[in-house]
């Protein structure tokens, strides 16, 4: 993003021309990123952003070229993502936890001609690199580059440090996120701009404030972590690294740096609450502002235990998607009044809920596909603009999930239309029931899906990650206190873990390859 004015939301002024380099030339000696004891001000962000910036562009990239880029949380991953910024590429952040051919899909799907990586991720990337005839360069940053590819340090030492002259296009310095990938193949989300109006109201609705510290709570590949960084560093706050999740280092870091705001997937923050409230009781948490829940939904359960433990003023929760960007958003005040909701429409957004006969639904607590209209939402689906043309009504768009509101215009996510069981001809979402079993204290985390059933068509099935152990009976009896009779699990199953993706999504597609799948019997 270039911008080349102030523009100002309720009580946010923001620069708009490259804020790392205004905020550079307004506060070069503030703290921009702190990574354990390391501390990067804004000023040496800048140079070292523009060296790097540099090095890209001897590299061929140019704007619009697509760059791909892998590793966990570093100050080198934010100083890259300005980078990349400044140099005009599409920047196309790679999970760094797929294997090897997943991680070759996406760079040679993507057309990325650079990969720019952590020297951790060495063994993933190195047996992907027969699948990718179209990158020209490998560089590796953090540490000594194996042989196959270039040092970042080593070319950036004599770069320029002042920024590259680039002739943006549109399209230059946009990103293209791939979506997790719980239902096949991942797609390139391709978003070409960002909305600047929209993104700042969102942000001042949400309170954002100069001098707010972000901590990376979330790795910065998916969307909302690297998203909701973005307004503290357009308001030249600081970015706080935490590399590799801990809970009680995460606590340890709260209170060391006053952290203000965060974004963080149900599962971090569960650790978090699990630890023993002795150990909670001993860090200072009161500067946290604006926690922002999403990635996946947040169980109530899971959010009781937050303002239990953390307060009741900083819980913020949002619903969006790597497309269609944040779509509802609920505020701490509604946390506790409003269970299961995800809140109103965020400003500028409409929604819309259509049935299955493609009738807009017009009444509370009625279910309907969920659509929505904004100047937020991607371009297309890159390579696979059929899948963004079958998603779309003229100018609504839809990730496929369910949802219904209620007498006061706050919306509830029933599940993604693809995971509804249709058990004895009622349709079932695995997601009210899994609220309902994670309120029984014996249950630490679950999954619900449909498996094939010669009486009802498609059965309920729980699979369970127990606390402590409970039997079937305990199970269905706590269930049937808080569900129809008909959303009753009738199997259960254990396991030690459900598998998720790194935004802690559950891999329903690996649970229904053992427990059975009745889309395919």
């Amino acid at each position: 993003m270039r911008w080349g004015r102030l523009t100002t939301v309720r009580h946010m002024t923001v620069t708009t021309t490259d804020y790392v380099s205004a905020h550079a030339a307004a506060q070069p000696t503030a703290a921009a990123i702190i990574e354990g004891d390391a501390v990067t001000t804004w000023d040496e962000f800048e140079r070292r952003a523009n060296q790097w910036a540099n090095v890209l562009v001897t590299l061929g990239v140019r704007p619009g070229t697509k760059l791909v880029w892998c590793g966990p949380n570093s100050t080198e991953v934010v100083v890259m993502i300005a980078a990349a910024r400044k140099a005009g590429a599409v920047a196309v952040p790679l999970n760094y936890r797929l294997t090897p051919p997943e991680a070759g899909y996406v760079i040679d799907n993507s057309d990325s001609t650079v990969v720019l990586f952590d020297v951790e991720q060495v063994a993933q990337l190195e047996p992907a690199r027969d699948k990718c005839p179209k990158v020209t360069s490998w560089v590796a940053f953090r540490g000594e580059a194996p042989a196959w590819a270039e040092s970042m340090e080593a070319l950036a030492s004599s770069a320029p440090e002042t920024a590259p002259r680039v002739e943006l296009t549109p399209g230059s310095g946009a990103t293209m996120i791939y979506t997790s990938g719980t239902t096949g193949q991942p797609k390139g989300a391709l978003r070409s701009a960002t909305n600047v109006e929209a993104a700042l109201a969102l942000f001042g609705h949400i309170g954002y404030q100069p001098g707010d510290v972000y901590l990376t709570t979330g790795p910065l590949y998916h969307s909302g972590p690297l998203g909701f960084m973005a307004p503290v560093q357009m308001l030249g706050g600081t970015v706080v690294i935490q590399r590799k999740f801990d809970p009680e280092a995460w606590l340890q870091l709260v209170e060391r740096h006053r952290v203000t705001t965060t974004f963080s997937a149900p599962t971090p923050i569960r650790r978090v609450v699990d630890l023993p409230a002795e150990t909670i009781a001993k860090y200072d948490t009161s500067s946290l502002a604006r926690v922002i829940a999403n990635a996946a939904p947040w169980p109530f359960e899971l959010k009781r235990r937050y303002v239990e433990a953390l307060g009741d003023t900083s819980l913020w929760e949002v619903y969006g998607s790597t497309e269609l960007g944040v779509n509802t958003v609920l505020t701490p005040a509604d946390q506790m009044r409003k269970p299961g909701s995800c809140g109103r429409p965020a400003p500028g957004v409409e929604l819309a809920l259509f049935d299955d006969e493609g009738n807009q639904v017009s009444e509370p607590k009625v279910p309907g596909e969920l659509f929505v209209r904004s100047k937020s939402t991607f371009d297309t689906y890159y390579k696979a603009e059929e899948k963004f043309e079958s998603a779309r009504r003229g100018d609504w768009l839809t990730v496929g999930d369910v949802a219904y509101f209620d007498d006061e215009g706050y919306y509830y996510i029933c599940d993604r239309k693809n995971d509804m069981i249709i058990s004895g001809g009622m349709n079932v979402y695995p997601a009210e029931i899994e609220a309902a079993l994670l309120e029984h204290d014996a249950v630490a985390d679950v999954a619900v899906f449909g498996v094939p059933s010669d009486e009802w068509g498609e059965a309920v099935h729980a699979v369970v990650v127990e606390r402590t152990p409970v039997d079937d009976d305990a199970l269905v009896a706590f269930a049937r206190e808080r569900l129809a009779s008909y959303k009753v699990p009738r199997t259960f199953s254990r396991i030690d873990e459900i598998p998720r993706t790194a935004s802690g999504k559950t891999l329903k597609r690996e649970l229904r390859a053992v427990y059975g799948d009745s889309r395919s019997a």
